[in-house]
């Protein structure tokens, strides 16, 4: 084992859990025992809720301009060990030392936009009648929890804990079982750049702490990001406890290539989205649809699939039964008729034989009743579609459940637009394979990629994090009174 056994952060403090149930941590990368994690219990919630509960008057009570030093030194201290950060993610995710960087690169942007947050959080106030003013202001609301999953070890706590933190609130974590090491560096990083004991803690586990922080009376917000089966149940649970939650789900995004996009920028962007981190993002181009004759930007597209290389440029998926269900996915499609490209089934890597790796998938002739044509597959896999026009094209798109991403490849502007105006998906892109809106703009999807109201990062992310206190003030009597004092 690589690495001591995980364990949970509360209070300031890396302590045991209250539990004899641990699950190994594996390496994709080669299938090598990195360390243990703990299922933590019920109580073990509670002990860091109490924590946090202790932390939140003092803290929240500290104006914002000195909370976010913490995160201009944690921003520095993110820089300093990006190297170490991305290493500990590409082991424990299984994705690309460049991706990996890329990672903590993000992290850092996301960091960068929280100290910016004196300055959007400033409030409204204005003089409604003579000597009367009424004010905002943004208001923390107490302990508050984040569900994080496998595929950002460390991006997709970083989507929330700085904002939610740095706006007042002090915050459980719950990482993914399967790569709870790169949470306790965070959390190491914000003990070191000054962040009080109890403000951010972590709570590593299973099914029964999710139910449990759903549960738990004084956790006031929960964030989610996974499945959407799993966002479902979980944003039904909080909110019949009366929390606020937002729970971001799956995906199935389409890109849609006309016959004018330029061939070798679209085969790029298209092999790129569908094969970045492994295709293990929920912003992956899954689906392609080409519209009328585009078979010279699939060959293309081909060709530059096959220039990834699994364990070179290609990171693993992120455990055994992953590589399984893609490569079922793979040869469902096989059998039901649509032609394999380029084929990632049966992937070994020499001297990683233990990785679970699946190669670059291209897979054409696809019909929208396929399962590839309509499930998350979560893998390296595009699958194309082929339609008459764009309206054609369009209706593939908008029939689908989800609705995170949508792009177009082409160079006529009106068309571009009227696509952007018909996708039903929150966020697009146009010549762009991966429409990852920068901060300060937000990242949310629509439809079933998301539960709840808001987006979980950038400026709607406000809202979501604290409530409006809203107060009415007059001191001089001399005025007088209308019907607005």
């Amino acid at each position: 084992m690589k690495y001591p056994q995980a364990q949970n952060f509360v209070n300031g403090k890396f302590i045991d859990a209250n539990t004899q149930n641990y699950l190994d941590v594996i390496s994709p990368l080669d299938g090598n025992l990195l360390s243990k994690v703990p299922l933590s219990s019920s109580s073990d919630l509670n002990q860091a809720v109490v924590a946090a509960k202790a932390a939140f008057p003092s803290w929240s009570r500290t104006p914002i301009k000195e909370r976010v030093q913490v995160f201009f030194r944690y921003k520095t201290l993110l820089e300093k060990h990006l190297k170490e950060l991305a290493e500990l993610c590409s082991e424990e995710n299984g994705k690309t030392y460049g991706e990996s960087v890329a990672e903590i690169e993000k992290c850092i942007e996301l960091t960068e936009f929280a100290t910016s947050l004196p300055q959007l959080v400033t409030g409204e106030i204005l003089e409604v009648s003579k000597g009367v003013e009424c004010r905002t202001e943004h208001v923390a609301l107490g302990v508050v929890a984040s569900i994080v999953p496998f595929n950002f070890p460390s991006m997709v706590p970083n989507w929330t804990l700085p904002n939610a933190i740095a706006l007042g609130n002090c915050m459980i974590l719950k990482p993914s079982e399967k790569v709870p090491l790169s949470c306790a560096k965070l959390a190491i990083l914000l003990k070191e750049a000054g962040l009080p004991d109890g403000v951010f803690n972590i709570v590593n586990g299973g099914t029964e702490i999710v139910e449990a922080i759903c549960d738990h009376p004084e956790i006031e917000a929960v964030s989610f990001v996974g499945s959407t089966k799993v966002a479902k149940i979980v944003y039904q649970r909080a909110t019949s406890n009366f929390k606020r939650c937002l729970a971001l789900g799956g995906a199935k995004n389409h890109l849609m290539v006309l016959p004018d996009a330029i061939p070798a920028m679209t085969a790029q962007n298209v092999a790129a989205s569908m094969s970045g981190c492994a295709g293990q993002r929920c912003m992956a181009a899954s689906a392609m649809i080409g519209v009328g004759n585009v078979d010279h930007i699939i060959d293309k597209i081909c060709d530059e699939a096959r220039k990834i290389i699994p364990g070179e440029n290609l990171g693993a998926v992120i455990n055994k039964e992953s590589q399984l269900r893609i490569e079922k996915y793979i040869t469902e499609a096989e059998q039901q008729g649509a032609k394999i490209l380029v084929d990632g089934r049966n992937t070994k890597v020499k001297g990683k034989e233990g990785g679970t790796y699946v190669g670059p998938t291209v897979i054409d002739y696809v019909t929208p009743e396929m399962s590839v044509a309509q499930e998350e597959i979560f893998g390296p896999v595009i699958s194309i579609m082929r339609t008459n026009t764009v309206d054609e094209a369009l209706a593939i798109e908008n029939k689908n459940p989800y609705g995170n991403a949508a792009s177009v490849f082409t160079q006529n502007g009106g068309m571009a637009r009227y696509i952007i105006d018909k996708a039903s998906a929150g966020m697009i892109g146009v010549n762009v394979g991966v429409p990852v809106p920068r901060e300060p703009f937000s990242f949310g999807g629509w439809n079933e990629s998301k539960f709840g109201v808001g987006d979980i990062t950038g400026k709607s992310s406000i809202e979501f994090w604290t409530q409006l206190k809203k107060s009415t003030t007059k001191w001089n009597a001399e005025a007088g009174v209308n019907w607005m004092s």
